[in-house]
């Protein structure tokens, strides 16, 4: 087989043929620095026999990389019907290692993709990044590791600060109580906005979450959610009145928990929020 680098054509030529305008409707920057790509892959760490998902492909630029790892295979959901035609010569060079998917990546549930290991590789469209983690940690709740394994995606600095922070940061928050209910989650490495084509108005991170073996909390998703939404849907007030919004009385429910009523959110551990969740089922 010829070898990728000699067959494929560079990023930018991709790009121009296909009149690969980067959309701003669907959150697109696209990444074409080689150096760069291979450095996102190296955070992922090991993907030797892993089936790599990758959200948003783009040109191939991160694919590229992807496929020069030791992962056994990679499927990529593409939205965009004019980067269909621009993977092709992936298909071509990779054969049956690479397969592309048009749809929509927030339909498609990991554990219907192919066979495990999985783990998840991309550079996620700024507008729904967010809530891709949050499916995949849906996922997670319901699946373990059979989901997936770990994730290594591209997001604004601000959405992964607000995904790794620790009680007491001013990114606190309920993203950060899910990534710690299910994950070992840590940025790597920041991107500055000139690296992209277009460049954001925003610098990025490339965090790398390792799913861990058992919830930290043993609670129900749905119950945990629930109740940290309530406390940070009004995060400067204290709990005894952010609570109240489940239509429980509050301060009963806070002590029956062994938790100080007057905390706010952002003072909250997980284990704390997991105890008021217990709480919650006891008193009904």
């Amino acid at each position: 087989m010829v070898s990728a680098p000699a067959a494929l054509p560079p990023l930018r030529d991709v790009i121009a043929l296909f009149d690969l305008q980067a959309k701003k409707a669907l959150g697109q920057h696209f990444l074409t620095d080689a150096n760069l790509l291979a450095k996102v892959v190296r955070a992922a760490g090991s993907l030797d026999g892993m089936l790599v998902v990758e959200v948003g492909p783009g040109p191939g630029g991160l694919s590229r990389a992807i496929l020069e790892s030791p992962a056994r295979a990679l499927v990529a959901i593409e939205m965009d019907a004019r980067c269909v035609p621009a993977l092709q010569n992936l298909q071509d060079v990779y054969g049956p290692r690479f397969t592309l998917q048009q749809g929509d990546a927030l339909k498609q549930p990991l554990a219907s993709i192919g066979e495990g290991p999985r783990a998840v590789v991309a550079n996620l469209p700024y507008n729904v990044g967010t809530q891709l983690v949050v499916n995949w940690l849906q996922e997670v709740a319901q699946h373990g590791r059979a989901a997936l394994q770990h994730f290594t995606v591209m997001l604004q600095k601000e959405v992964a600060e607000r995904m790794v922070a620790k009680v007491g940061d001013a990114a606190y928050g309920r993203l950060s109580v899910l990534l710690q209910q299910f994950t070992d989650a840590e940025m790597m490495f920041d991107v500055p906005p000139g690296a992209f084509s277009p460049p954001p108005k925003v610098v990025s991170s490339v965090l790398h979450a390792r799913v861990l073996e058992r919830p930290r909390e043993d609670v129900p998703l749905k119950a945990l959610e629930q109740v940290v939404a309530a406390a940070f849907n009004h995060r400067r007030k204290m709990l005894r009145q952010s609570l109240k919004s489940l239509e429980v009385d509050a301060v009963g429910w806070c002590e029956r928990a062994g938790i100080d009523p007057t905390l706010r959110a952002e003072n909250c551990t997980l284990a704390m929020f997991a105890d008021l969740v217990r709480a919650r089922e006891a008193l009904r």
